[in-house]
């Protein structure tokens, strides 16, 4: 999810130091509903979400239809700061008890608000007798919302890193084929295509954010293509570090040459990589799939698809929203059957959520006509069973200490500040201290 780029940029830049201090609750007011009352006959529902922007304009639309056809619940939804801000009065809600009925939450992030603590468990049963079911979900997205054999996540979507391509570009650099971008195989037919673009165009062939106080594309870089070389960051459990030099240094080499080639650019934050993509004479663009609304919106002639598998598998680094159910010391009742019913019409629903670029994690929304129509979102939708997702620890996820820190390591290798060994070097070393770091969430494990 892209947020509104300003309060991104304040959330990310603040976000380790806002997950550890309790006081930074009296800035969490964020865009909080109103309070709703609920009427004769009616059951309250309280949804925490952090969608701002397009995102929050879509949300708000289906949020309103759900109201329309469920007048017996008096739904309440609250739109808080995104980034650490959100998890942090997430967290401290669920530690009192107080919480609300409902919430968002990237599912990468669940291993850190430590599900029967600070989550409850879904009642599958309930799910089931909406429709919902576990075999309605990509198999790994689903099984990352379980713990301790429970489930305490149900993913809505997918946003995964994409390649934007300018098709009017592409079609002068013989890039095209039947109207769409021809397949990419491997690291040096991308660098090709990268030269031919340049060759058309006399500009480097693909920008992205480069730089910035808390640029993580590096990050998302590094951890697509390093997952397409079969590499893990961390453990399965996410508590050892298992970073692997050769794969890592293989990933990291070829960024730095793309850039030291001219066909990078170089120096460009993310507000920049935008508007230089924007400008029409950039072939490609990698980012998540959230800027759709930006490019559909200035006209731009442009189309995306999937990342290339570069080092061997198709894989993408992505995160998924995700709805969870913050710890309530009496839940259960008329309350929780409420916000089952809002989870299951919401997935049901996620056509109009895809229109925000996001990837419905409800299969049999992949193959509604609906969605088919939708273009250019139904042209990536198999990166469903592709997406790599962080590893479970309090530290990864959206808006987290491993994508900031990481981001700002990686950084350096495009902008030519650090060598890719220096970087590696750098890199692990930041993952041994988060490692040993405490989750600071109250009543979270370490």
């Amino acid at each position: 999810m892209q947020p509104p780029l300003l309060s991104r940029r304040r959330a990310l830049a603040g976000g380790a130091g806002a997950l550890a201090a309790a006081g930074a609750l009296g800035s969490l007011s964020g865009c909080a509903a109103p309070a709703t009352a609920a009427g004769p006959g009616q059951t309250l529902l309280r949804y925490w979400h952090l969608f701002g922007g397009g995102d929050g304009v879509n949300m708000q639309g289906m949020l309103d239809d759900f109201r329309a056809g469920h007048p017996d619940i008096a739904l309440e939804a609250s739109t808080l700061q995104w980034g650490a801000p959100y998890y942090t009065k997430l967290g401290m809600a669920g530690a009192g008890g107080r919480a609300p009925e409902l919430a968002a939450l990237h599912l990468a992030r669940l291993a850190g608000f430590a599900p029967g603590r600070l989550l409850d468990p879904f009642d599958l049963d309930l799910l089931a007798e909406l429709g919902v079911r576990e075999e309605d979900f990509p198999q790994d997205i689903w099984r990352r919302g379980q713990a301790i054999g429970k489930q305490y996540a149900v993913p809505l979507d997918t946003h995964p890193f994409v390649l934007y391509y300018q098709t009017e570009v592409c079609e002068k650099a013989g890039l095209l084929s039947g109207g769409r971008l021809r397949p990419i195989s491997g690291a040096d037919d991308f660098a090709d295509a990268l030269r031919a673009a340049r060759k058309a165009t006399g500009q480097p062939g693909l920008v992205t954010e480069t730089l910035g106080p808390d640029c993580i594309t590096p990050w998302r870089l590094f951890s697509s293509f390093y997952a397409q070389s079969g590499g893990t960051v961390l453990s399965p459990d996410g508590k050892r570090l298992a970073l692997d030099d050769s794969r890592a240094l293989r990933v990291l080499e070829y960024l730095a040459r793309l850039v030291e080639e001219g066909l990078m650019v170089r120096r460009v934050d993310y507000a920049g990589s935008i508007g230089v993509f924007n400008g029409g004479k950039t072939a490609f663009h990698l980012n998540g799939e959230w800027e759709i609304t930006t490019f559909k919106t200035t006209g731009l002639p442009f189309s995306m698809t999937r990342i290339p598998a570069l080092f061997g598998t198709a894989a993408a680094q992505a995160d998924c929203h995700a709805f969870v159910l913050p710890h309530q010391r009496d839940r259960g009742g008329a309350t929780n059957e409420a916000a089952h019913t809002l989870v299951a019409w919401m997935l049901k629903h996620s056509v109009a959520w895809a229109q925000g670029g996001h990837v419905p994690a409800y299969l049999p929304v992949l193959d509604d006509p609906a969605y088919l129509a939708l273009k250019p979102q139904s042209e990536y939708r198999t990166v469903i069973d592709d997406v790599a997702l962080d590893e479970p620890a309090w530290f990864a996820g959206s808006a987290s200490r491993l994508w900031i820190e990481l981001g700002a390591v990686f950084s350096g290798v495009l902008t030519g500040s650090r060598s890719p060994r220096n970087a590696l070097t750098e890199a692990k070393a930041r993952l041994r201290n988060l490692l040993d770091t405490r989750n600071p969430l109250p009543g979270a494990a370490s």
